[in-house]
């Protein structure tokens, strides 16, 4: 894929994922570092993200996931890593708040 043809289908992703689920697009995302770095900001608990979408790349962790409700990995001297639908995620974060308002 070429430079401008990968950029545009990164920036595509991210719009998506700010569309369908909040926080704001960082603007040069990639470009700068410091606090520039990461694709998304502003999403509650959550911090700041790096959105990456691919044609096939993700395949076996979307095949762990169809029968579980998250998929905990870890490499070799590196910390455990945590992957969940987006969906599943939303209403957590939404407990978390209707428990920090004192609703639950």
């Amino acid at each position: 894929m070429s430079g401008l043809r990968s950029r545009r289908k990164g920036y595509e992703g991210e719009r998506e994922f700010v569309n369908l689920y909040g926080g704001e697009r960082m603007p040069l995302s990639g470009a700068q570092g410091g606090s520039f770095t990461g694709d998304v900001v502003g999403l509650p608990y959550l911090g700041r993200g790096e959105i990456k979408r691919r044609a096939r790349g993700f395949k076996t962790i979307y095949d762990w996931l169809a029968s579980n409700d998250f998929l905990a990995m870890r490499a070799d001297r590196k910390p455990w890593l945590v992957c969940m639908k987006m969906d599943d995620l939303k209403l957590i974060l939404e407990e978390m708040d209707e428990l920090k308002k004192g609703r639950v």
